[in-house]
Parts: C-alpha cells; sequence; structure tokens
C-alpha cells in the first residue's frame, strides 16, 4: 500500500474533502496540527487511531496538491 492509498475522498464522508481512510480526519486537520506546532507524538497521543504513517500520508498529499513531486515516499515518483 502506498501512502496516498491512505487518503480518501468519498462524498459521504467529510463533504468529499481527503480523509484518512477509514477515519473522518481531514487531510486539512493534520496539516493545521503540524502547522500550529504539534509534533508526530502529540497527535497520535491525542488521535489514537491515526498511525505514523497516516500523518505521512497527510504529508504526501498535501506535496502532490501543489504538483510539486517527491522521490522516495510511496507512491510519489
Amino acid at each position: 500500500m502506498s501512502l496516498l492509498d491512505r487518503i480518501s475522498i468519498d462524498p459521504e464522508v467529510v463533504h468529499g474533502r481527503p480523509a484518512i481512510r477509514g477515519t473522518r480526519m481531514r487531510v486539512t486537520d493534520v496539516l493545521s496540527l503540524l502547522a500550529t506546532g504539534a509534533d508526530e507524538a502529540e497527535i497520535l497521543e491525542d488521535y489514537p487511531y491515526l498511525t505514523a504513517e497516516d500523518i505521512r500520508a497527510c504529508l504526501a498529499y498535501a506535496a502532490t496538491r501543489d504538483g510539486h513531486r517527491s522521490t522516495g515516499v510511496d507512491g510519489l515518483a
């Protein structure tokens, strides 16, 4: 499974916004937490249903939205 496979867009879940598969946690929610200074450990403690890979998937997804291509990340060339 690539990191980007962890992100889903379903009109029935959070109004079709990108979310971590199997949850209602939006990609933007995770990015906002990171932007305000929360680190991975804090996020995982506050949201125990998330994994470190989910957080990396949010970052990878965000990188693809700006047309940026990264190497060495599953799902990205």
